[in-house]
């Protein structure tokens, strides 16, 4: 009796983990989906086969619909905008700005549009998992696993029609999550050559007075303007 009960409890678990985690996702969209406005503080770390290449801070806001700011301070000053239907990057240092459709944008930032979108997990996850093996940053928190709707298994590409994500879709994207809150508290995409972006969040602040204002972006005199694809983020510096 003891080992069919043992085996009942086996048969349960998957289902409720996944029940669980759909929870939490859900409790993640609640909590930033009534803001129309958000900023945070942030940390991005970009690796490869698990050497940490580059690690950048700054600010970023969020404004719905479509709207997105990023301001780099750490190392070097330099801003990622996307003003609903254009993405700007500028690096002042160099004097020139690329432009390129929001739409077709390849840029690691551009899965985070879902901030400034509906926040609806559903429309870029087929479903969500709790990632067992991977490790939070703090002790509370839980590390999501979303499985990319229309990601065929075992397969590395797929179309920007199906995933939302840019013409590479991604292998695995982790969202670390706040248990009790629902809070955003880390974001991972890995692809696949042991590409790895993380994005850290703190100091998140909700329906925080943004003026439009800071959503467009008016190249200043003298500066080069780059139509096509932003930037390789391997040739961006370390």
């Amino acid at each position: 009796m003891a080992t069919v009960l043992v085996a009942l409890v086996l048969l349960l678990l998957p289902s409720t983990s996944r029940k669980e985690a759909g929870e939490l996702a859900s409790r993640l969209e609640t909590r930033y989906r009534g803001a129309k406005t958000l900023q945070a503080t942030f940390l991005e770390r970009y690796a490869e086969n698990g050497a940490v290449l580059r690690t950048e801070a700054g600010t970023a806001y969020f404004r719905r619909p479509g709207k997105m700011r990023w301001e780099y301070d750490r190392p070097e000053n330099h801003l990622f905008l996307v003003d609903g239907k254009t993405a700007w990057f500028y690096v002042p240092a160099d004097r020139t700005v690329t432009r390129v459709p929001a739409k077709q944008s390849e840029d690691w930032r551009t899965p985070l549009a879902l901030l400034a979108g509906r926040m609806k997990i559903s429309r870029i996850c087929s479903r969500v998992e709790f990632a067992e093996h991977e490790n939070p940053l703090r002790e509370g928190d839980a590390i999501l696993r979303c499985v990319v709707r229309g990601q065929p298994k075992n397969t590395a590409n797929v179309s920007s029609a199906d995933n939302g994500f840019g013409n590479d879709a991604a292998d695995a994207i982790f969202f670390e999550v706040v248990r009790q809150t629902g809070e955003l508290a880390r974001i991972i995409v890995r692809q696949a050559g042991g590409i790895q972006v993380e994005f850290r969040f703190e100091n998140w602040r909700f329906d925080p007075p943004i003026p439009e204002s800071m959503f467009h972006f008016e190249p200043p005199p003298g500066v080069a303007i780059v139509n096509g694809e932003l930037p390789d983020e391997k040739t961006q510096g370390n």
